[in-house]
């Protein structure tokens, strides 16, 4: 028999991605969950809603390390069984399926930049671990053409990550918002924390029409979730601003993520259903909260064109920023201080490695409670 614990109540600070994934965890484990956020649940300016969401262990490992590609193997088994549990749990749930695919990703360059290209292909074979090895393809314009008909003709050559993949980020936010609720989670919107420490959450409600009031939470155990909100308790965390580029397009069909490279940067392009795309490539050390700035909307843009010109009829549908928690090592970090959890520094990683980090996170919790 399956041991529950509903006498643990477990307070989580920040209901983005690592938040709400926990919380589910947990609350499918038998515990109480709390969950608390300055955001509204439809909030769409965070770092979890505005990300791509890419799968991308192979890719990813060219430019980071060892760790972040370990959680993401382990991300990569996860994900399709949560995405089937989710649904499993309730399948009269008013919210669509999640869009999932792992049908890899590729990575070409214009001619001008097949350097940039070779540079990519000879740190990613140097990095990569004997076992993947055969899962990196080397590919001519004629296999370019196959696996992907929209860009017959436009590359000579290119990369193929067999396995990486990719989900609609913002259909497994409501999803789980719709869970937790259907689980019992007990969720305070509009919360400012400003006091966390062990067996109790303490903050200001300022969301709504009703004015301010205080918040003074006692628990069991407290994880702070809160993203770059989580500066004054996490030293050498900081914000990164990402920027990305919603285009709804006919003209063209794509059945992967690609990545192209450029000398200034890796502009990715992300299929979704009903014809949509997202863009991304700007990676900025930056904590400005501001809008999307000209220049990376031209960048953006003018780099989606050259992919394809039909890109060009592309309706531009939102441009988007929000800032992605970092610590001084790019590495996420699960770790306990002073009594209180902290899961952080999700960076550029988040969707790949988060499932990975909340299912470590979830078996030390239950196991310290048995």
């Amino acid at each position: 028999m399956t041991k529950t614990f509903s006498a643990l109540h477990v307070g989580i600070a920040g209901a983005g991605l690592a938040g709400r994934m926990l919380a589910w965890r947990l609350l499918r484990a038998g515990c109480r969950v709390t969950l608390l956020d300055k955001q509204s649940r439809e909030a769409h300016n965070t770092a979890s809603i505005v990300a791509a969401a890419m799968l991308s262990p192979l890719a990813e490992l060219a430019v980071s390390d060892r760790v972040v590609f370990d959680l993401g193997q382990r991300s990569m088994v996860l994900w399709p069984q949560w995405i089937d549990e989710l649904h499993a749990a309730n399948p009269t749930s008013q919210a669509q399926p999640v869009y999932h695919r792992q049908l890899g990703s590729l990575v070409v360059a214009h001619a001008p930049d097949q350097s940039h290209l070779a540079h990519f292909t000879r740190l990613l074979r140097h990095k990569l671990p004997q076992a993947y090895q055969q899962q990196v393809q080397h590919l001519d314009a004629a296999d370019l053409a196959v696996l992907e008909p929209a860009l017959t003709g436009r590359f000579n050559q290119g990369l193929y990550l067999q396995g990486e993949g990719q989900l609609a980020n913002d259909q497994w936010m409501d999803a789980l918002a719709l869970e937790l609720d259907r689980l019992g989670v007990k969720w305070h919107t509009g919360v400012t924390v400003q006091t966390l420490e062990p067996g109790r959450i303490c903050g200001k409600r300022t969301g709504g029409d009703s004015a301010a009031s205080d918040i003074n939470i006692a628990v069991d155990l407290v994880v702070d979730a809160r993203g770059v909100g989580s500066k004054p308790l996490l030293s050498g965390l900081r914000g990164v601003r990402g920027e990305v580029l919603r285009v709804e397009c006919h003209g063209v069909v794509l059945q992967r993520p690609v990545r192209l490279m450029h000398p200034r940067y890796q502009i990715y392009v992300v299929p979704r259903p009903d014809n949509l795309f997202v863009v991304g490539a700007t990676e900025l050390e930056s904590e400005d909260t501001g809008p999307v700035t000209l220049r990376s909307a031209l960048e953006l843009g003018s780099a989606l064109y050259s992919l394809h010109p039909a890109f060009g009829e592309a309706r531009v549908l939102s441009l988007s920023s929000a800032l992605r928690p970092a610590l001084d090592n790019d590495q996420p970090a699960c770790v306990q201080r002073d009594g209180t959890w902290h899961i952080n520094g999700l960076y550029r990683h988040g969707y790949l490695c988060a499932p990975a980090l909340v299912e470590t996170l979830t078996r030390k919790i239950l196991d310290d409670t048995k």
